[in-house]
């Protein structure tokens, strides 16, 4: 989550329904920590064609159970993940989330 809040403009949040922490730019979610399935994981937003890729590509990166299936993927962070792809991932989630916020909130 420290490096999710590192980002310009990142805020944390709680969903405690789903017992997670999020990270948001703008409003927009861009990373939501959690123990999914009993391991420490993070959800991050990619293309639908990027996803599919990691998933056949990595075991510990599998489709988000609370999120749209489509474009959120739960990454594993006791698995053989690497950080600079981990830190990739929120990366690149954040800019989609970026993106997004400033399309709903285009500059006057």
């Amino acid at each position: 989550m420290q490096y999710c809040l590192s980002k310009p403009g990142a805020q944390q949040s709680q969903q405690n329904r789903w017992r997670t922490h999020q990270a948001r730019v703008g409003g927009i979610l861009f990373a939501m920590v959690e123990n999914g399935e009993g391991r420490p994981a993070v959800a991050v937003k990619t293309s639908c064609e990027q996803a599919t890729r990691l998933r056949s590509q990595h075991k510990d990166i599998v489709p988000s159970r609370r999120l749209n299936k489509a474009h959120w993927s739960t990454v594993f962070l006791d698995g053989a993940i690497n950080d600079s792809l981990l830190y990739q991932l929120v990366d690149s989630s954040y800019q989609l989330a970026l993106h997004q916020a400033s399309d709903a909130h285009p500059l006057q």
